[in-house]
């Protein structure tokens, strides 16, 4: 790859739910963007993994695990310091601070309230939610987007297997993408099923 992929830390809120974190995730791992966390979002996402979505420790720790083992470069550290300067919403100062860190061009994130644009001026930083970044990931560069999606659902073992069950599955999350991805594929999405 002649450039190097630009850094971009994923919320808490976005790495749990699984077919969109495997989306993210497969996407990174097709050399689009770098994917960034940190000991805080990782934690976060543990927690929330088992007391939200019933997944027993280890389940939990496995999924954190492979993760880390995929992205060895993710976790972002020594970024503690940046802490008191920052002014977006304090639960979520420390994803602005590992971003800070990093240098992420972006943070994507569900929560684009908890980082307004007077926070992130000072550090130009986009906060984007799932939704525009997958859009964006398809407008730069469609080939290698939809290719990364189709590598992740053919090792799918379990339903979604094909691009138009995971566009019922994350209508939710990324509903234009979505659309977008169904379009592609030949079956729109029909409001209320597919």
């Amino acid at each position: 790859m002649a450039t190097t992929p630009f850094r971009v830390v994923l919320d808490t809120c976005v790495l749990f739910p699984q077919n969109l974190t495997n989306v993210l995730l497969s996407i990174a791992d097709a050399g689009l963007f770098s994917p960034v966390w940190s000991a805080d979002i990782l934690t976060e996402l543990q927690r929330n993994l088992v007391e939200k979505a019933g997944l027993t420790e280890v389940a939990a720790r496995h999924r954190l695990d492979q993760m880390q083992r995929a992205f060895p470069h993710a976790s972002a550290t020594g970024y503690e310091h940046f802490l008191s300067a920052l002014t977006n919403d304090p639960k979520d100062r420390h994803v602005l601070a590992a971003a800070v860190r990093t240098g992420a061009a972006q943070i994507v994130t569900a929560n684009l309230n908890d980082f307004p644009p007077t926070a992130l001026s000072g550090y130009d930083i986009e906060a984007i939610h799932p939704d525009e970044f997958l859009l964006n990931q398809l407008d730069l560069d469609e080939e290698r987007t939809l290719a990364a999606v189709d590598a992740m659902l053919a090792r799918n073992l379990r339903p979604p297997t094909d691009r138009h069950d995971l566009s019922l599955t994350l209508r939710t999350q990324a509903p234009r993408f979505c659309a977008e991805l169904a379009m592609l594929t030949g079956r729109p999405m029909i409001d209320g099923g597919g």
